[in-house]
């Protein structure tokens, strides 16, 4: 396993790793995801944490009720507003494959006012902006989500968010890379 070098991690070597570790890394090699790219190996330092948040993550990257668009669509803006680069270099390809459009995605990356064609990508950009902006969600947003969504997968889109923010701050204290990463979305 490679570290990037601009990781203030040690190096993760797979060959001197605790039980603890091995059972972590085999459940997310065998899982939907089927690699470590993102924080895995910054978490794997911290077995426990590791093994909690790559389950939570598995649920909200894959069972949250939301399309893979829409979920997509919120990692980007999560990535976005934490300018996280691993964060939008691994997930910026997913979400184009899943239906985001690519101007779209530009102009959420970049700041730009967003030019949607589909109401629910509105949505999902409104509640997570204005979460991330006032740090709650007003009345009317809120009650546009659960009339489209549904309580549960409202729930499951805050989970969603609260995840990937800690993905994305996890990849901007470490200094982590995405694998194969050598160009950044946002500025340093």
């Amino acid at each position: 396993m490679t570290q990037n070098p601009t990781s203030r991690l040690p190096a993760f070597d797979a060959a001197q790793a605790s039980p603890e570790q091995k059972a972590v890394l085999d459940e997310i090699l065998s899982g939907p995801r089927g690699n470590l790219n993102g924080p895995f190996l910054g978490w794997i330092h911290s077995p426990e944490l590791a093994q909690h948040a790559q389950r939570l993550g598995a649920f909200c990257r894959y069972q949250t009720g939301l399309s893979l668009r829409l979920s997509e669509l919120a990692i980007l803006v999560t990535a976005t507003r934490w300018q996280a680069q691993a964060e939008w270099y691994i997930h910026y390809p997913i979400a184009l494959k899943a239906g985001v459009p690519e101007a779209l995605a530009e102009q959420i990356r970049t700041g730009a006012t967003p030019q949607f064609e589909e109401p629910d990508d509105a949505l999902i950009y409104a509640f997570t902006t204005e979460l991330y902006d006032t740090k709650r969600v007003s009345d009317a947003t809120y009650a546009r989500a659960i009339e489209r969504f549904g309580h549960k997968t409202t729930i499951n889109l805050v989970g969603l968010l609260g995840y990937y923010a800690l993905v994305a701050v996890t990849l901007n204290v470490f200094g982590m890379r995405a694998e194969g990463q050598t160009t950044l979305p946002f500025a340093e």
